[in-house]
């Protein structure tokens, strides 16, 4: 009857100890667990303070992507209305010293008739 009572004793023993470590298991699991959503959380701000930057850098560079290419535009336009002024003026040049030298006069088209 002893040894019953012993047994039970160590059995009972057994299983106090068994659900402490099981405990100590589940509390730590839940430690790493809260400290992980933590890292996450973390992680989480970081990546979004990084993209919110990043966004903002793209807006600039689009902005000015934006203006360079106005610009290009007028300039262009410049250009064309620059090169367009210089051929009348070259025409113009053709015709006023053509007709001093030939006594000649311009056509219809203003185009200066040559002998050919």
């Amino acid at each position: 009857m002893k040894e019953n009572s012993n047994l039970i004793q160590n059995i009972s023993a057994m299983e106090n100890s068994n659900e402490g470590r099981n405990e100590k298991k589940f509390k730590n699991f839940g430690k790493r667990v809260d400290d992980f959503m933590v890292d996450l959380n973390e992680a989480s701000e970081k990546l979004q303070r990084e993209f919110r930057e990043k966004f903002e850098e793209l807006k600039t560079t689009a902005e000015k992507i934006k203006k360079e290419s106005e610009n290009n535009e007028r300039w262009k336009e410049v250009e064309d209305s620059l090169k367009k002024a210089s051929d009348e003026l070259g025409n113009a040049f053709k015709a006023a010293f053509k007709k001093r030298s030939d006594g000649g006069s311009a056509n219809a088209s203003g185009n200066v008739p040559t002998n050919e």
